[in-house]
């Protein structure tokens, strides 16, 4: 009888460990059940949220291009249609994750600018008020306090612009790069903008445009044989394609040793296209004349001049001279192309009238750091033309 017994519970206890061994395979199984099943919702609300925004332009449908208010998120171009976004409701989208990226102007005045591009010289600055922010786009898409996202859109080619020395005029040297790949016998469209001090007291603008192509390691030295001075001042752009994809480069140099540019350019409406030419208003900042200039960007990259108001002036925050207003063909994609004078020395700044004029990259959202899945999805695109990918990253606000 005791061994029948014994045999007895060693019996159950094979069982029970059976039983407990089958159990947490089946909690595991469920488990990843449970977390296959979460995790491929939020991969398809990535893909949800990335097709409402490449594939829709919003409601209204040209609210980019306006001042209304936003009642559905779309950032798709209404007049191409397709993978095409609008260059103009990307710069109304706020960019900053918050306050203390804005940039106020004047300083204490409560009047907050959204920077897109946050590159020296080419600044897209909005005000903050016309711009949408992370909350309202996720009440728009319906995610609000459920889903995460953040969309990235950034072009596909990479040009880097340099200047060459050695030379006794200016060389700048072009080096295009696709997927990591150099991009050889690429089609060049560029433009120099020279700035010329000039006889009287204002600086001009002296333009030079051509076409050039990269070699076998996607690169090319574009020499200018007129810009002779030793230390010039010029800001450059150069559109490039090949086989349908194109890009942009852009480069600039100022005879200005400073780490913030003299003049700053501001949207103050997306209406009817108003930009106010800022003093930079730091006290320190001596008086600076301007020449400014907007060229309008075709179809086949190039430039075409239009007359705007106010063009030249004085700028002079300690006469009570800071800023002078001007207007842009808002329906014109474009650069406005500010050169400017103080104590001699001369300097640059561009200021894109649409994110693709310059290849403008930017980044809208929240932020994916800390939770266990996030799931991606990728569109190529393009704005003005210019090739870009658009990637939308998502996560759950649960997990």
């Amino acid at each position: 009888m005791a061994g029948a017994t014994i045999d007895h519970m060693v019996a159950v206890t094979i069982l029970i460990a059976a039983l407990l061994l089958t159990m947490g395979i089946y909690n595991q199984m469920f488990a990843s059940a449970v977390a296959y099943e979460s995790n491929r919702k939020v991969a398809m609300k990535a893909v949800d949220i990335i097709n409402t925004a490449c594939l829709s332009p919003g409601n209204p449908e040209d609210w980019g291009e306006t001042s209304a208010s936003l009642l559905g998120f779309g950032l798709q171009d209404p007049q191409a249609g397709g993978y095409a976004l609008s260059p103009y409701s990307l710069m109304r989208l706020r960019a900053s994750s918050n306050d203390s990226q804005l940039v106020e102007y004047p300083p204490d005045s409560g009047l907050f600018y959204n920077n897109i591009s946050v590159n020296y010289g080419h600044d897209i600055l909005s005000p903050v008020g016309d711009c949408l922010n992370y909350t309202a786009a996720a009440k728009m898409l319906g995610i609000n306090g459920t889903y995460g996202f953040r969309l990235d859109i950034v072009p596909t080619l990479d040009v880097s612009v340099s200047q060459v020395l050695g030379y006794d005029h200016l060389v700048l040297n072009v080096d295009v790069k696709g997927s990591g790949l150099p991009l050889s016998g690429a089609i060049l469209n560029y433009h120099l903008f020279h700035v010329d001090k000039g006889e009287g007291e204002y600086p001009s603008i002296i333009t030079y445009s051509d076409v050039n192509q990269t070699n076998s390691s996607g690169s090319v030295d574009i020499h200018f044989s007129d810009v002779t001075n030793d230390d010039p001042s010029y800001s450059f752009t150069v559109y490039v394609s090949l086989g349908g994809v194109t890009g942009v480069g852009y480069y600039t140099h100022n005879t200005i040793d400073s780490e913030s540019q003299y003049i700053i350019p501001l949207i103050q409406d997306f209406d009817d296209g108003k930009i106010i030419i800022a003093h930079n208003w730091d006290g320190v900042t001596p008086a600076v004349h301007y020449n400014a200039t907007f060229f309008v960007l075709t179809s086949d990259f190039q430039l075409h001049q239009v007359e705007i108001a106010n063009s030249t002036g004085l700028l002079n925050y300690g006469a009570g001279k800071p800023y002078n207003t001007t207007q842009l063909p808002a329906y014109e994609v474009g650069l406005l192309v500010i050169s400017y004078m103080a104590e001699g020395k001369l300097g640059s700044v561009i200021l894109p009238w649409g994110v693709g004029t310059l290849g403008v990259s930017t980044s809208f959202g929240g932020d994916p750091t800390g939770y266990s899945f996030v799931a991606t999805e990728l569109r190529q695109v393009s704005i003005d033309d210019i090739s870009y990918q658009a990637k939308v990253s998502a996560w759950s606000l649960s997990g």
